[in-house]
């Protein structure tokens, strides 16, 4: 459950702290109030999309956070990421001016992916231009399928789905270019023929060129070793024969002035290192052979690798890499050109998607009969009577989403018959099904929280009390909020907020206040009477506070 929304700096509103408990809340306020602007703060803390236009005038960065209940079934996926912080679920994003943005869960730095994936747990946003999308058969199909519960279903459609079509183009590409293949497969085989019989390994390029470096310079190595042998250690004036001078000299020193002892460790630090330096170079000297047959052999391989390469027009080093790729793709070759093969293959792709998508169609239809009949009786209360409402499932082409064709179909009186709803439904009565659709989907969600936003546009009267009931009892199971302009639905509510905007040395604000018992009969009083409130109109606030939040028990 959403506990609390702090907003700074974002559009209009400079500053608010808005907490929340459970059961139905309204949002109500002057039209460009900033309403709906509540709702859009917190679909930014959820990661959607967001840009500098949503920082107030004037503003270095704009600042929500949204703070939750954390849900059990969110506990693994916090302590699998170290993000786990107590029975509290903070949301944080932060928008510059410059358009960037930064998210937060738990106050660690998180991609905007892991807000979205949490927010699709936490929250579900009806839009107030929701019913429009209900015109398209996309957003028909995927409401079907989210009211059954059908993503893993729709998972594994989608996924043999891929598995098939990807092996029905291999098989195609194989079918229709026969003699490409083969001939492309010769010039692999050919270029694995010269990769195989060099046989370079892969550090061996390095290995050559080290070892010919030091056989092509032999002889000098060895003639500058013995020179620098004889400077250590000849026996004519040698750096060895003069530190064992000075060494001796400085002992006899050292019998007067004790002060010279750190001159006499150091001293014997040099005697040391060049005695070891002299037993390396003797070892050196002895492992160094002049070796011309080993030096014309490693000169023949390399030649023979430097043309390889040449040949190939890569460099030598790359050589063991090119040699890799070649056989595999040689091995992606052959096994396209089995035709029968692939052809089995390809068939048994089909067959599984056949099933996958046959599963899902049976879960549709299953789905479709009971939402049909949830959505009609809810449209005899919304100013419907003996209007139906028919999801109608019926074989279409197959496709990522299923071998179906979903449509929902609505007769808006009684006596006519059932035909497409974006061309029968007016206005208003498209906007009832939309809801209708919204609250009944919304009773199987798994997501605390339910925001609708303006959903009730396009209704009034007694229809708007109804509207007002329904959501009333969602909150009965979820905790819903709502942004509304109609009286008969705020007065539904079990708390309410007010929107309202000033305007101050020419800067536009816009400021939310919860509002007690008086408060509300003032707000619902304006939303009956306009500008003037009358006590007439107070009276009649007070009347539909009292009889739809007694009728909404």
């Amino acid at each position: 459950m959403l506990r609390t929304l702090h907003i700074r700096d974002f559009v209009i509103v400079e500053q608010a702290e808005i907490h929340f408990g459970p059961g139905f809340t309204v949002f109500s306020g002057e039209t460009g109030a900033g309403k709906s602007i509540l709702i859009d703060a917190l679909a930014l803390a959820l990661g959607e999309r967001a840009d500098a236009g949503v920082l107030r005038e004037g503003a270095a960065r704009a600042d929500i956070t949204a703070i939750f209940d954390a849900p059990d079934t969110l506990r693994a996926w916090l302590a699998e990421r170290d993000l786990d912080a107590g029975d509290e679920l903070a949301l944080r994003r932060v928008v510059d001016a410059q358009g960037r943005s930064r998210g937060y869960i738990n106050g660690m730095p998180s991609p905007l992916a892991q807000l979205r994936e949490l927010g699709d747990s936490l929250v579900d946003i009806h839009g107030q231009h929701a019913h429009q999308s209900l015109m398209r058969a996309d957003a028909q199909r995927d409401l079907l399928d989210t009211h059954g519960g059908h993503g893993e279903l729709r998972h594994a459609v989608t996924q043999a789905w891929k598995d098939w079509r990807g092996l029905a183009r291999q098989l195609e590409l194989a079918e229709k270019d026969a003699a490409g293949l083969a001939a492309e497969r010769e010039r692999l085989q050919w270029q694995a023929e010269e990769l195989d019989q060099l046989a370079l390994q892969p550090d061996e390029w390095d290995a050559l060129q080290g070892e010919q470096s030091r056989l092509a310079h032999a002889q000098g190595l060895l003639d500058g070793a013995a020179q620098i042998l004889e400077a250590l250690d000849g026996e004519d004036d040698s750096a060895r024969h003069r530190l064992n001078t000075a060494h001796h000299r400085l002992q006899q020193m050292l019998r007067h002035d004790p002060a010279l002892q750190g001159v006499a460790e150091e001293l014997e630090s040099a005697r040391i290192a060049v005695a070891e330096a002299v037993s390396d170079l003797n070892n050196y000297v002895s492992r160094v052979e002049l070796d011309p047959q080993r030096l014309a052999d490693v000169e023949a391989r390399m030649s023979v690798v430097f043309d390889t390469a040449r040949k190939f027009k890569t460099e030598p080093e790359a050589l063991p890499a090119l040699q890799t790729s070649v056989h595999a793709q040689l091995a992606d070759l052959q096994a396209a050109a089995d035709v029968d093969a692939l052809r089995e293959r390809t068939q048994a792709a089909a067959a599984r998607y056949e099933n996958a998508a046959a599963k899902l169609s049976a879960a549709r239809a299953k789905v479709a009969k009971n939402l049909g009949k949830q959505v009609t009786q809810a449209m005899q209360t919304l100013a419907m009577q003996g209007g139906r409402f028919e999801p109608v499932v019926s074989p279409g082409s197959p496709s990522a989403h299923g071998s179906d064709h979903v449509e929902f179909l609505v007769a808006g009186h009684a006596g006519t018959s059932p035909r497409p709803l974006g061309k029968v439904a007016s206005g208003g009565e498209l906007s009832r099904i939309s809801l209708a659709l919204s609250v009944i989907a919304s009773k199987a969600a798994r997501v605390p929280t339910l925001i609708f936003d303006e959903v009730d546009s396009g209704v009034g009267g007694a229809v708007a009390e109804v509207v007002g009931k329904l959501l009333r009892e969602l909150g009965d199971r979820h905790q819903v909020l709502c942004v509304t302009h109609l009286p008969q639905v705020a007065a539904c509510g079990t708390a309410q907020y007010r929107v309202s905007k000033t305007e101050t040395a020419g800067a536009t604000r816009s400021h939310i206040a919860e509002l007690d018992a008086d408060e509300r009969v003032e707000e619902i009083a304006r939303m009956l009477g306009g500008i003037k409130i009358t006590a007439t109109t107070r009276d009649h606030a007070r009347e539909m506070l009292g009889t739809l939040t007694e009728s909404s028990r």
